[in-house]
């Protein structure tokens, strides 16, 4: 998998991310804000899972290599979401400058 940088070319670095995601959830109803709780400890605990899994996962058990191609492809794609959410996040401290 990518190893994601977070790089914004400015001074203030993830502080400043935060501020600004910090007050875009701020601004949410409560009904939202629980939401975007409970879905965010659904996604943990399902990376969780699969983390372990593939801890006990030995090579032999891997004989179908489309199989094991499909799973890094679904991983691959998770990290492209969530660089996704980083970018968006560097996008709006700079709408914000």
């Amino acid at each position: 998998m990518r190893a994601t940088g977070a790089t914004d070319g400015g001074g203030g670095g993830s502080e400043d991310a935060r501020s600004i995601m910090s007050d875009e959830f701020d601004r949410l109803d409560a009904t939202e804000k629980a939401a975007i709780r409970a879905a965010l400890i659904r996604c943990r605990v399902l990376a969780a899972k699969i983390a372990n899994e593939l801890r006990n996962k030995r090579p032999e058990q891997f004989v179908d290599k489309l199989l094991l191609a499909d799973i890094y492809a679904s991983l691959e794609h998770v990290a492209d979401v969530l660089g996704a959410v980083k970018g968006s996040q560097a996008r709006g401290r700079q709408r914000r400058r």
